[in-house]
Formats: C-alpha cells, sequence, structure tokens
C-alpha cells in the first residue's frame, strides 16, 4: 500500500489528489520538514515522499505523480501514450516543477534571495517573485482558454499537480485568478472535483 508523507497545502497536495483519483487504499501521513526523522526518510527534508511499499521511498512531486499515473492504468491519468503525448505532459509536469513553483519562492521565503534583513529589501524580493508568478500565470491562461483539460481531452496527473500551485495563486495575488479566465475556470473545475475535496479535507484545508 502506498503511504504518502505530505505537509497540509504543499505541492504534496497534487499526490494526494493522484492517490484519491487512483481509488485504491492508502495512508497519508503529516509531518514537519525538520522532523529528524521524517528526514532519515528522505534527507532532503522536503514533501512530498511516497513509499510504495516495496521498499522503493519515492521523492519529487512530478516523479511521484508519473510513477502512479503509470502503475495504475486503469485509471487512465498518464494521457496519451505515444511519444509525442508523453512529451506534451512532460513539457507541462515541467512547467510546474521548473517554472511556477520557484516563481513562489521569493514570495513564501524572500530571505533566500537578499543578504538584507530589512523590510523594504524583503518586500522588493517579493514583489519580484509575484511578478515572475503573473509571468507564468499568462502563459498557462493562454493555453486554457478554449480547453478543458491541460493536456488532451480527459484528466491526468498534470492537473493534479496545477492545483495547489493554483490555489496559492488564487489566495496570494490581489483579486485571486481573475485576470485569468482560463485558469480560473480550470481550478474551479479541479476543486468541485470529488477526489479533489477529499485530498483537501483530508489536509484540513476545507
Amino acid at each position: 500500500m502506498n503511504t504518502l508523507y505530505y505537509s497540509p497545502g504543499a505541492c504534496s497536495l497534487s499526490v494526494h489528489i493522484m492517490l484519491e483519483w487512483v481509488g485504491k487504499p492508502y495512508s497519508a501521513v503529516q509531518v514537519s520538514y525538520a522532523d529528524a526523522e521524517y528526514q532519515k526518510l528522505n534527507p532532503a527534508g522536503q514533501v512530498p515522499a511516497l513509499d510504495a511499499g516495496d521498499g522503493n521511498v519515492l521523492t519529487q512531486c512530478s516523479a511521484i505523480l508519473a510513477y502512479l499515473a503509470h502503475t495504475h492504468p486503469a485509471a487512465a491519468l498518464a494521457g496519451n501514450e505515444t511519444p509525442l503525448g508523453q512529451a506534451q505532459l512532460g513539457r507541462w509536469s515541467a512547467f510546474f516543477t521548473g517554472d511556477v513553483h520557484p516563481a513562489f519562492f521569493p514570495v513564501f521565503m524572500p530571505q533566500r534571495y537578499t543578504t538584507a534583513d530589512d523590510e523594504t529589501s524583503l518586500a522588493n524580493v517579493r514583489a519580484a517573485g509575484t511578478s515572475l508568478v503573473r509571468k507564468r500565470l499568462d502563459l498557462l491562461d493562454a493555453h486554457l482558454l478554449n480547453r478543458t483539460y491541460i493536456v488532451g481531452n480527459s484528466r491526468t496527473y498534470v492537473d493534479a499537480y496545477s492545483v495547489p500551485m493554483i490555489r496559492w495563486a488564487s489566495l496570494m495575488l490581489p483579486g485571486g485568478l481573475a485576470s485569468w479566465p482560463g485558469v480560473k475556470a480550470h481550478h474551479e473545475r479541479m476543486l468541485a472535483d470529488v477526489g479533489v475535496k477529499q485530498a483537501m479535507r483530508d489536509e484540513g484545508l476545507i
């Protein structure tokens, strides 16, 4: 049985959603990044981690999502299995991993990006991060207009991946997602999903 190690509302929420979509029994354990026992399991001290129950502990969100999709083909979350179809999934998974997620780091942890500790300097770093987030949402919005899902005609693990990060944007940006109607419509569609609701409920987010 799969065991997910997560922090509420973090990117690990996407794996929590995938486990709901897969529809197989699993357990979910809330952890602290600083927990010494968790760091033995995942020395990086980050979430998510997935104990696959066969001696393998997987880390890195995009890798775990793809693993769950491909090991549960009946759930149909791996998209079109052609090389082009998989490249499109990989493209958008990499977009969330390499473009969207890092754009939030200066917003959440501005002290990482400056040696100054005064509030003005930290606010400037946050503003730069917010600008990056907006640019990433512009790209995603242009792609999502007139689309129901990010890749193809049915949900995939990339749709699950989007949920925590777009949720962050909806909570932190002035006006929420109003400037990105395609992103907003997609996110609302995800939030209405039974599996998404259950994962968020389990994490105390709703």
